[in-house]
């Protein structure tokens, strides 16, 4: 199993100097990929902005959106974006997407929130399409420079029946975010379930996502508090949630190796640098 780390792109107070310093750090230390988290409705770093600013300083970690909201942009330009990204990292870039739980997201771009299931679907078809060389829209050519590997690898976040039905048709993955091993067993469960029911052959990438705060763990509270306010009391349970401790994060590594998922992503919950070595010297021994 893989480990990747996040770049800390939503954390409150993340300066832009550190997220450089983030991501060389991470790719010095090993890890597999660096993982950004969308969010329009809240104060910090733009996903594509922030991976692009990985890639211009790293030449070997994958980068992946954990995820993108997609129906918060407009296909043509998120083709272009995501196009542009994948040949400025030299193929690296992994789009997740997913449609997310929070209406602010939705009211702040003008995109109804009730039908951003449907049109992650429609988009899914012009992304696709642009890849391909194929523009949907109407131009004779695609909206971005041609995909490094012929088409860029995708997963799919949220409900685990409709990313196993989305994952056959567009030949990707799963990603979940933050769930606890226990109830990520059974998503996972419930994807390769729907996947295979779909017409999935082969098998597919499993992505989860699991938050750690190695220092100050007033300010990992204080930061994933804040994050899911939200969802009102469970907001606790999320910030109490994360793994604070060497053997927190053993187990964390241990339990998700056992379900057999091909890379856990520590998402941080702390706006310094030094989390990364921190993580590194539990997960790798360096």
């Amino acid at each position: 199993m893989d480990v990747g780390i996040g770049l800390g792109n939503t954390l409150l107070e993340m300066a832009p100097g550190t997220l450089v310093v983030w991501a060389r750090r991470a790719e010095a230390r090993g890890f597999s990929s660096l993982a950004t988290i969308g969010r329009v409705a809240w104060p910090g770093y733009e996903e594509f902005v922030a991976l692009s600013a990985a890639a211009a300083v790293t030449e070997r970690i994958g980068l992946l959106t954990d995820i993108a909201l997609v129906p918060t942009y407009d296909a043509a330009r998120l083709a272009k974006l995501t196009a542009s990204l994948d040949a400025i990292s030299g193929g690296r870039f992994t789009l997740g997407v997913g449609v997310g739980a929070r209406p602010d997201d939705y009211a702040v771009t003008g995109v109804d929130f009730g039908e951003r299931g449907r049109r992650l679907d429609r988009q899914l078809e012009v992304l696709h399409e642009s890849w391909a060389g194929r523009p949907a829209l109407g131009p004779s050519t695609s909206f971005g420079p041609p995909p490094t590997m012929g088409r860029i690898p995708i997963l799919f976040g949220g409900d685990p029946v409709r990313a196993g039905r989305r994952a056959a048709r567009w030949e990707g993955g799963f990603t979940i975010g933050g769930a606890p091993p226990e109830a990520a067993a059974g998503m996972v469960a419930a994807f390769r379930e729907s996947y295979a029911s779909a017409g999935g052959s082969g098998n597919p990438r499993v992505v989860c996502l699991s938050y750690f705060g190695l220092g100050d763990e007033a300010e990992s509270l204080r930061q994933l508090r804040a994050y899911y306010a939200f969802t009102g009391d469970r907001a606790e349970m999320i910030a109490a949630g994360a793994a604070r401790s060497a053997d927190g994060v053993r187990r964390r590594v241990e339990a998700y190796r056992e379900m057999g998922v091909d890379e856990l992503v520590f998402s941080p919950s702390i706006p310094v640098a030094d989390e990364v070595d921190r993580l590194a010297e539990i997960v790798f021994g360096t």
